[in-house]
C-alpha cells in the first residue's frame, strides 16, 4: 500500500522499514517495546504502534513470540519476501533506467463487461508491475516484465495474451510513453522527495530520520514504471533524487546503527517460543 503524495508514510510502513534494516535475514525478533520507542520518535503514538503491530498479525506480516513477560516480534515468509523486493527495488533495480535493451512487454486482454473486480484487480497489479495502457486492452511496459505470471494469478490466463516486441523505427517512443503513462505525476513524486530531503532532513533524529528517508524513497519507486531514461523529458529528477538518496543512505547508516543499539531489544528467533 502506498501513501498519498508528500504525506508522512504510516506507521505499518515505518514498521518495515524498522524491521527492513534492523532484523531481515538477521533471524530475531524485536521487542514490542523496542518498536514502540523508535516509532515514537517520529510521531507515532504508543496506541497506534500497537494495534499496527497486531494488525500486522493478523494479515501475516508479523510473527508473535513471547519470552518471559516479553512479547517479539519477528518476520513471516510473506514479509520477507516483501522486504526483500524493496531491497532489490532500491539497489539492484533502482529508479533510473539507462540500461534500457529497447525491448517491451506487450499484454493485451478481453474480458467480459460483467467483470470489474477482475478489471480492477488486473489495471492494478499491471500498473504496480510498470505497465501502463496504450490503448483499449493493449498494455505495455519496458523491459521484460513477468506479465504472464499476474494474469495466471489471478485466474486470467485464458483472456490474456502476452508478446515481447521492438517498435519500428516509424514509432516516436517518447510520444508513446507520453501517452501511456502519467509522467507529471511520476515526476512530481520525484521532486517532492528533493524538496523534502535536498536541505535539512525532516526528522533531526537520525534514526527516525534513516527510517523516513527509506519509507519515502521506496515509496517513490515503487510508483515509478522505470521507463527507458532517453525516452524521457529533459533533467528527469529521479536522476537527482537517486543521487541525494544514496548519498543520504550512506552518511545515515553509522549514526543510526549506533542509536539503534541503545535501542533495540532483540532476541534470536531460536531462543523465543511461540505464543
Amino acid at each position: 500500500m502506498t501513501e498519498p503524495a508528500g504525506s508522512p508514510p504510516r506507521p505499518q510502513t515505518l514498521l518495515l522499514m524498522l524491521l527492513g534494516d534492523f532484523v531481515l535475514d538477521r533471524g530475531v525478533g524485536v521487542f514490542s517495546g523496542s518498536v514502540i520507542d523508535i516509532l515514537a520518535r517520529l510521531g507515532v503514538s504508543s496506541h497506534a504502534t500497537r494495534s499496527t503491530l497486531t494488525r500486522m498479525v493478523g494479515r501475516d506480516l508479523l510473527a508473535r513470540r513471547r519470552d518471559g513477560r516479553k512479547m517479539y516480534f519477528g518476520l513471516t515468509a510473506r514479509s520477507t519476501a516483501i522486504l526483500r523486493d524493496g531491497r532489490t527495488r532500491i539497489w539492484d533495480t533502482g529508479a533510473v533506467n539507462d540500461r534500457w535493451d529497447g525491448t517491451w512487454t506487450l499484454l493485451c486482454f478481453s474480458l467480459p463487461e460483467s467483470w470489474q473486480r477482475q478489471r480492477h484487480d488486473l489495471r492494478s497489479q499491471l500498473t504496480w508491475a510498470g505497465f501502463g495502457p496504450l490503448q483499449g486492452g493493449l498494455w505495455i511496459a519496458p523491459g521484460r516484465v513477468r506479465a504472464q505470471e499476474i494474469v495466471t494469478g489471478l485466474g486470467l490466463a485464458a483472456h490474456a495474451r502476452v508478446f515481447r516486441a521492438r517498435a519500428d523505427e516509424l514509432t516516436d517512443i517518447a510520444v508513446m510513453v507520453g501517452d501511456a503513462y502519467d509522467l507529471a505525476g511520476v515526476a512530481a513524486r520525484y521532486r517532492g522527495f528533493l524538496d523534502r530531503w535536498d536541505g535539512a532532513p525532516p526528522v533531526a533524529d537520525p534514526l527516525a530520520a534513516r527510517l523516513r528517508l527509506i519509507a519515502e524513497w521506496l515509496d517513490a519507486i515503487r510508483r515509478d514504471p522505470r521507463l527507458p531514461v532517453e525516452h524521457l523529458p529533459a533533467d528527469w529528477p529521479a536522476v537527482r533524487a537517486q543521487k541525494l538518496f544514496r548519498e543520504l543512505e550512506a552518511s545515515s547508516l553509522e549514526p543510526a546503527r549506533a542509536l539503534a543499539a541503545t535501542l533495540l531489544d532483540l532476541l534470536p528467533d531460536a531462543s523465543t517460543r511461540s505464543a
